[in-house]
This record gives structure tokens, C-alpha cells and sequence, in this order.
């Protein structure tokens, strides 16, 4: 595992690992026990421009490759995935802080996302469309983009890079990647090195390590891309979404969310507990889909504290290396001073903390907060750590109306004995995703992902991955001769 950190902190530029010419590094850091790891040299404007143009010169040769051709680099690099498992959880583990059971569920989804990969390859297919001009055939075509920029975050880096990486190169586009200066190993050199070993042409898929304070909006101004896809914080979003539109470039934003997880009066309160626990303390609850807000009503809400307080307090905080360790670092320390923050405003603002975790470095225990004002910012925000909030509520009706009243709308659960009721719940949510009798956290390669309200613009996964990163184009063709009014 050490090796990645030592072979792969460079930039991957037209097929070459070589460093960047800025005047300063990135440092890699254990967020558990502060170890350095890595120390890249970033990128400038000058590397991005290369990458960008590297980009644009293979992509033309893999655009017409046949598609059973392409498919076969997405075939080796799961091959390859699957061998070096253990090296790649380990990595995991070292540069995000994340669990072995959280690098478990990465591994398993990234493996599922490839797996799709190699069959969206040959998913384009065109159309031929009637003319009301006698002789016309009219083509409709569905053909790559061209050059996608994708920046992944840091909570799922090795996920989330290869989830718009594989399809966007699959369907015959070159990649751009900027992973997060956090996770500069795992969401981009590491997924590059895997790409090149499985034969990926050089030039296809380039990592550059960098930062803004360097480039600035070069990564997203430059004119090579067509499509960014960015995922991170609604905040960065609008300035990216900005900044591609008055360039009219797509842009596909898969972005932060305040998700709910809703108990009814007839939920099984032992498995809505396991539920709500997993949905909001996963990962350290640095998950976009994370269940910031527990809404129970009030006729079981008592239960139902008890034993999510119990739960809770079962959740071992501390090595991510040791098994047993459920709640792991949280990314870096302002992070972690933010969540510390949080709790301390909810409890001046009048909550009870019915457990009330310490904070050691990096290290956020799980937090329980009830009785937190209903006009409290918090409970409108997204907190991205260990930090759950209990609501009680009277009726359907408010629930539905407490749930919605956010600027996110990402996902969601609702645990109740009637399907159907989940079902007609589910309906009144403006969110993109929900879920009935289950968590909150949720990804299948085939199923539309994405977010309403701030929580994002577009999907990913499965057929959306077409809209997303192909475009269509109309070739007519006249048989025989056209008249002309002039």
C-alpha cells in the first residue's frame, strides 16, 4: 500500500507521471494519526492546459474505436481491481480515515460501476426519424462529447472519480480528473494507474493534483471540455454551474443534501433504529445521502430515542485500521472544529444533547441532539459529520412539510408497515431520490442518481449516463433532388 503514496504522488499527464511545475506541494495526510504520506508538487495552468490538450488529441481515434474494443479496457481494469483489494482498501483506510467496512461498500460500488461500464459501451444506439419531405431520411446519431473535466471529492475519492470516469470514457470521451487536494491518491492517481495498466491509450484519462489558490477557474474555464462533472458542496457547485454556463458548457453537479429519515406511527421500531443509525453515522457521516434529521412521531418517538440513544452509544469511535471501528476521523481538522461548533450552537440555541460526543484531532464521536428550535439553521443545513438530529412531529402532514423544508433535496426514508403509505409520502418529497423501508444511503449503477433544489443538476448512472456525457447530432440525407422555393 505505502507504495501508492511514494510511486503515485505525481501528476498523470498524456500518459506520463511526471511532477508539476508549481512553486509548492500538496501534502497528504493520515487524518487519523497525522502521518504524511505524500507530497505532491501541484499542477499550474500550464499542466491543465497540456492535460486538457493531451485529452483532445486522443480522443478522436477513441471516439471511432469500436465500442466491443473499448469495452474490453473496462473488463481488465475491474480484473485488476479485484487483485489488489487489499491494497486499495488499505490505501483507503490511510488517506480518508475511512472504516474497513466503509472501504469494503467503496470497493464493491466501484467494482459495480465498472461492471456497468462495460456495458454502456454499447449502449448509444441511433434512430432514423420520418421527414415530411418525400425522400428524406432523417439520422439522428448519439455521439461522446468530446473531452469531459471531472472533480471528485473526498468522502467516497476512489468511487466517485470512477463513476463519471468509466462511463465518460466508455462512451468514447477523454477525462480530465482533478481529484480533491485531500485525496489526491485514491480519486485520481490511483484510478489512473489502474486505467493504465488495463491498456487504456495514453492521453485518454489525465490526473491533474492541484489547487484554485494555483489555477484559479482554469480547470473549468478551459475551452477544450464540454462537460464538467463536479461533485462537492452546493456552494462550489453555483460557481461551477456559473461559470460553465456563460461558456455554454454542461454541467453535471452531484451536490450536498440535508436528508430525513421518517419513522410513522406503525414503523418496526428496532429496524427503523438500524436504519437511522447506518444512514446518518456511516463513513463518520461524511456522506452526501447521510440522514442529518431523524423525524419520528411523537406517539412512538420515546421508543424510538431509547433505543437509537442505546444504539448509538454502542458505535466505537477511534483506529479505522482495527475492525471493529465503526466511527473513524472525519477529513481534516477544520472539519472537525466545525462539527464540534455545530453541537455547541444547538445546544445554546436551547437543545439537549442526549449523547454528546468529544472531539480528539480528527477524531468527532457521535453526537445526539433533541429539542433543537424549529427555526434553527441547522436543522436547514448539511452537517457533514457524526451529528444526528431527533424531531418529533404530529401526522403525515407535518412530517412531509418538515422534511421539504430545506434548500437540499437529495435523498430520504420512510419506514411505515404499509408500503403503499410509504409510497404516496415518498411522492410529496422534493427530493431525487427516497426510499421506503430502508436507509438513506444508496447507489446502484442503473438507477438515476441525483438531487433536486441545491442539491445538484442532472444524474448519473445507467441510461442517464448518455444525457450526460453524449450529445446529438442530425444528419439528414436527401434521396433524389430537393426543390427550392427560390
Amino acid at each position: 500500500m505505502s507504495s501508492y503514496f511514494t510511486d503515485l504522488a505525481q501528476q498523470y499527464i498524456d500518459g506520463e507521471w511526471r511532477p508539476g511545475s508549481g512553486s509548492w506541494d500538496i501534502i497528504d495526510f493520515n487524518p487519523y494519526d497525522g502521518e504524511k504520506l505524500a507530497s505532491i508538487t501541484i499542477a499550474t495552468v500550464d499542466e491543465v492546459d497540456d492535460a486538457y490538450q493531451a485529452a483532445a488529441r486522443a480522443q478522436k481515434q477513441w471516439g471511432a474505436t469500436n465500442p466491443y474494443a473499448r469495452r474490453a479496457v473496462f473488463e481488465k481494469a475491474l480484473r485488476l481491481i479485484e487483485d489488489r483489494e487489499q491494497e486499495i482498501t488499505e490505501a483507503i483506510i490511510a488517506e480518508l480515515g475511512g472504516t474497513r467496512l466503509k472501504a469494503a461498500f467503496e470497493l464493491h460500488l466501484a467494482k459495480e460501476f465498472l461492471r456497468e461500464a462495460v456495458h454502456l459501451a454499447l449502449r448509444p444506439e441511433g434512430k432514423i426519424i420520418p421527414s415530411p419531405t418525400d425522400g428524406k431520411e432523417n439520422r439522428v446519431y448519439r455521439v461522446p462529447v468530446g473531452v469531459v473535466g471531472v472533480i471528485s471529492p473526498f468522502n467516497f475519492p476512489f468511487l466517485l472519480s470512477i463513476k463519471s470516469v468509466a462511463p465518460a470514457l466508455a462512451l468514447g470521451n477523454a477525462v480530465v480528473l482533478k481529484p480533491h487536494q485531500n485525496t489526491p491518491v485514491c480519486g485520481g492517481t490511483l484510478v489512473a494507474k489502474i486505467f493504465e495498466d488495463a491498456g487504456l491509450p495514453a492521453g485518454l484519462l489525465n490526473v491533474v493534483v492541484t489547487d484554485i489558490a494555483e489555477i484559479g477557474d482554469a480547470f473549468i474555464e478551459h475551452p477544450v471540455p464540454k462537460v464538467i462533472s463536479f461533485t462537492g458542496s452546493d456552494k462550489v457547485g453555483r460557481h461551477v454551474a456559473t461559470v460553465c454556463a456563460s461558456l455554454f458548457k454542461r454541467s453535471v453537479l452531484e451536490l450536498g443534501g440535508n436528508s430525513a429519515l421518517v419513522v410513522l406511527d406503525d414503523a418496526d421500531i428496532d429496524y427503523a433504529v438500524d436504519a437511522a443509525v447506518f444512514s446518518r453515522y456511516v463513513h463518520q457521516g461524511q456522506v452526501c445521502m447521510a440522514a442529518n434529521r431523524v423525524l419520528v412521531d411523537r406517539s412512538v418517538a420515546d421508543e424510538f430515542t431509547e433505543k437509537f440513544v442505546a444504539k448509538v452509544r454502542t458505535l466505537k469511535a477511534g483506529d479505522p485500521r482495527d475492525p471493529e471501528t465503526v466511527i473513524g476521523p472525519v477529513i481534516n481538522s477544520s472539519q472537525a472544529d466545525a462539527l464540534s461548533a455545530t453541537v455547541e450552537q444547538a445546544i445554546a440555541e436551547g437543545a439537549t444533547a442526549l449523547v454528546h460526543g468529544t472531539t480528539t484531532d480528527n477524531l468527532v464521536e457521535p453526537s445526539v441532539l433533541t429539542g433543537v428550535p424549529a427555526g434553527s439553521p441547522l436543522l436547514r443545513q448539511e452537517v457533514f459529520g457524526p451529528v444526528a438530529f431527533l424531531i418529533s412531529f404530529d401526522g403525515e402532514e407535518e412530517a412531509v412539510r418538515l422534511v421539504n423544508d430545506t434548500p437540499y433535496g437529495l435523498s430520504g426514508a420512510v419506514h411505515t408497515a404499509n408500503v403503499e403509505r410509504g409510497v404516496n409520502f415518498a411522492k410529496q418529497i422534493d427530493t431525487g431520490m427516497f426510499h421506503v423501508n430502508d436507509g438513506t444511503v444508496h447507489d446502484e449503477p442503473i438507477v438515476p442518481f441525483g438531487g433536486e433544489k441545491h442539491s445538484g443538476l442532472g444524474r448519473l448512472n445507467g441510461e442517464t449516463m448518455l444525457d450526460s456525457f453524449t450529445t446529438i447530432k442530425w444528419i439528414s440525407v436527401q434521396h433524389g433532388r430537393s426543390g427550392f422555393p427560390f
